[in-house]
């Protein structure tokens, strides 16, 4: 067996980093009275000119909200392990490899020289190169089949928490305009330019935060 038969490839399995962007637009609807009393809202009217409009930086959001914090550390810890795992699975599939390796050529040598007392001898261990060929495809196999494995369990816990953080920011986001007194509210990071008096991210995370405490 050559070595391009038996190469294996580990792939990262994606970077650790949660990468999340929310485009949240609200239109102004008919004004409805929640519930339960709305949260305070910060004095976005700094002047009389302003618009009914508010900017959130979802870059924040992901720095400073506890459970974006907490949740990236656990994907972290997830790669991690995940990487631990495949990388010790390699080492043994590269070790018994090598040693593979090591038979195959003592037989060739010992083939070289008329070292089998017998041609059945021979044949006996060629046959059991073959079947340790064999054992070992199947294991790279099975090396490859386990990144795959690791790598959509991953992704699908991080379209998961990315659907998480989106669901939460946007639940807060309607509580926090249910009375309609914002027409839009835009992702800070899709604005050519910025304009003091519109930013309600500090208030946004502060919410979040406290709801997330409880």
């Amino acid at each position: 067996m050559t070595k391009e038969k038996i190469q294996y490839v580990i792939n990262a399995v994606l970077g650790a980093a949660v990468v999340v962007l929310f485009i949240l637009y609200f239109t102004c609807g008919a004004k409805s009275t929640p519930a339960q009393e709305a949260p305070a809202k910060p004095e976005i009217q700094a002047s009389g000119d302003l618009l009914p409009i508010a900017t959130v930086s979802t870059d924040s959001i992901l720095v400073h909200y506890t459970f974006a914090v907490e949740a990236n550390d656990r994907l972290q810890t997830q790669y991690e392990n995940s990487m631990v795992k495949l990388n010790n699975n390699a080492k043994a599939f590269q070790k018994e490899y090598e040693t593979f390796q090591k038979d195959v050529l003592d037989f060739q040598k010992k083939v070289e020289a008329g070292a089998f007392l017998s041609r059945e001898r021979a044949e006996s261990e060629q046959a059991r190169l073959q079947k340790k060929e064999q054992k070992l495809l199947a294991k790279q196999q099975e090396l490859e089949d386990l990144r795959q494995q690791l790598s959509a369990e991953f992704m699908q816990n991080q379209a998961a928490l990315a659907q998480q953080l989106q669901d939460s920011v946007q639940a807060y986001l309607n509580e926090y305009n249910a009375d309609g007194h914002l027409h839009l509210i835009l992702n800070e990071a899709v604005l050519m330019n910025k304009v003091a008096g519109y930013d309600i991210t500090n208030e946004v995370i502060d919410a979040l935060n406290a709801r997330y405490a409880k």
